[in-house]
């Protein structure tokens, strides 16, 4: 679901309503033991995303922001931006 690496984490389930508390849960675990600095969220193996992927990206940078720490998405599904733009939040997503 969320694999972990020294700077980077990478997403490799689908980021949509059905899992979202799960996501939520496992990238606040993860995160939390992360030390200060910046956090790369490679979104290259999601392959579905729906409303609630803004959501989970916009909670988890409010965590990490709390504790010091700045996320960048890398390899961002298309249709993440695409919704991004659609509610007109696309300004706000931190992309590498």
């Amino acid at each position: 679901m969320i694999e972990c690496g020294t700077g980077s984490a990478r997403i490799t389930a689908p980021m949509v309503i059905a899992n979202a508390r799960e996501l939520l849960a496992a990238g606040d675990k993860n995160f939390a033991t992360v030390a200060l600095g910046e956090v790369h969220l490679d979104l290259a193996a999601v392959t579905d995303v729906d409303s609630s992927a803004l959501s989970l990206v916009f909670a988890w940078m409010r965590g990490g922001a709390a504790r010091g720490l700045a996320f960048r998405l890398v390899n961002p599904p298309a249709s993440l931006i695409s919704l991004a733009k659609l509610y007109g939040v696309s300004e706000l997503l931190p992309l590498a």
